[in-house]
């Protein structure tokens, strides 16, 4: 008989997935630059980790050959792949390229076998059109503000996701020689490098003036959103299986929503319910039916 999945695993990656969806609702509350915003973000998030973990060494062996080369990949993918969507989604408008660029599961149950060595189980590809069903009843009632389905940008909406199921299996690969502190710490750090000159541009001679709210809002997302979320993400991705894990990210489509209603006071519709309840049926599916990892990972 398989293995079961490792329940701690499957809470932290939800856990992760629901505080992720919550960054965009505090983003809206903020006036300064997207750039300027997430470098801030990315700053905080690992001085946060640093202190915490200080005791702990959470630099060494980042630099140890392989290593050190696979986090340059992994933020050359981060950055090219959050780049790519952004574009698809000024090209093909939100839903369109949201509901592209989310069919990165399939790439992930393409890629682990062939990269971890690990096989994708029939109920993942059960799963997998449930849950872009229930994307696709999230996403309908803005359908109609699509832009033309532009060859470029259905190629940058594809690219970009599979940038991140490429990320996903990488980051899987990496856990497996050092901790989720380690790994959240060294990726906030590339990633806010890359972004930096981007950030610099465009606050360059702007006279940019932080609001209270700004510095509450980029503060929540770095701390909780961010340190919190992402390391939460890293060590239950290290604990499941990675094709588990990518289903389960289509939570973020069903967290924001809510967010936006609890917090923002916006409209919830009857399309998001119940796509919402389709994704939550994927994700109990490979949670409850799905087996465990087939060899335990090191511990974090």
């Amino acid at each position: 008989m398989p293995r079961r999945g490792d329940p701690a695993g499957y809470a932290l990656v939800v856990g992760s997935y629901i505080l992720f969806s919550l960054t965009p609702v505090l983003m809206a509350w903020t006036t300064i630059p997207t750039s300027l915003a997430l470098v801030a973000r990315y700053a905080i998030a690992a001085g946060v980790l640093l202190v915490v973990f200080w005791r702990r060494r959470p630099l060494a062996g980042v630099l140890r050959p392989g290593v050190w080369q696979r986090f340059l990949l992994m933020a050359a993918l981060d950055a090219s792949q959050a780049f790519a969507y952004f574009y698809a989604v000024r090209v093909l408008g939100v839903a369109v390229a949201t509901f592209i660029y989310y069919l990165q599961p399939l790439w992930v149950a393409l890629l682990a076998p062939r990269i971890l060595h690990v096989t994708t189980e029939r109920v993942v590809y059960i799963a997998m059109p449930v849950a872009f069903a229930g994307l696709a009843l999230v996403l309908g009632p803005s359908f109609s503000q699509a832009a033309s389905l532009s060859l470029p940008g259905v190629a940058a909406a594809l690219l970009g996701g599979f940038g991140f199921a490429l990320f996903q299996v990488v980051i899987k690969r990496q856990t497996r020689e050092v901790s989720s502190v380690s790994t959240v710490i060294m990726m906030c750090l590339l990633d806010g490098l890359f972004l930096l000159p981007v950030a610099l541009w465009a606050t360059s001679g702007t006279g940019l003036v932080l609001e209270t709210r700004d510095v509450l809002a980029v503060v929540l997302i770095g701390v909780f959103t961010t340190a919190l979320a992402f390391t939460m993400w890293v060590d239950g991705v290290a604990r499941v299986r990675v094709q588990h894990a990518s289903i389960l990210g289509l939570l973020n489509a069903v967290g924001s929503p809510v967010f936006a209603f609890l917090l923002l006071g916006q409209g919830l519709s009857l399309w998001t319910a119940a796509g919402g309840a389709l994704i939550l049926a994927s994700g109990a599916l490979v949670v409850l039916r799905g087996s465990g990892e087939p060899e335990p990972e090191p511990p974090l």
